[in-house]
């Protein structure tokens, strides 16, 4: 068997996520649908029973923060295929600002994707976190596009558990 070769500029990890995004849209009519203006419009409405789901990544394992892109996704198709609706933002905190750094995340391709295909998914990075990188790297460290600034990450998670939304540590 031949190998499949791939811009010598892509990561194996950057490689697997983005193989794995293609080939779930692929081999599903419904993943298929994410990605279509019909989809947004039960994302977005407020007939349906509507769920709220804040994912925490705190840890700078590429792998670990793919989970936050399959668990976005595989929310996204649950409610879906159920006629509901859900509300998800993650959260990078802690070393988990890699996830959203516009100098060093490994997904931002994927994330991007994640983003057309869930228009109001929030992408939330502590900013305290970020403060400290920078003081350690000596260089401003910022978002990636569509990333926001939340004064502390873990505050973040309380504020949104306390209003009733479910929590995933990734």
């Amino acid at each position: 068997m031949g190998k499949l070769e791939v811009s010598s500029g892509i990561t194996g990890f950057k490689r697997r996520a983005l193989l794995w995004l293609v080939l779930a849209a692929l081999a599903s009519s419904e993943m298929t649908s994410l990605a279509t203006p019909a989809f947004a419009r039960v994302i977005t409405t407020r007939t349906a029973r509507r769920h709220h789901v804040v994912i925490l990544i705190d840890s700078d394992d590429d792998k670990v923060m793919g989970h936050a892109i399959s668990y976005s996704l595989s929310l996204a198709r649950a409610y879906a295929e159920k006629h509901e609706t859900v509300q998800i933002e993650i959260v990078a905190n802690g070393s988990g600002i890699k996830l959203f750094r516009d100098d060093t995340s490994s997904l931002q391709q994927p994330l991007a994707a994640l983003r057309r295909m869930m228009p109001d998914i929030v992408f939330s990075m502590c900013d305290a976190s970020r403060q400290l990188a920078q003081e350690r790297e000596g260089h401003p460290i910022n978002p990636i596009q569509g990333a926001r600034l939340v004064p502390f990450g873990i505050g973040r998670i309380a504020e949104l558990q306390e209003t009733g939304w479910a929590y995933i540590h990734g």
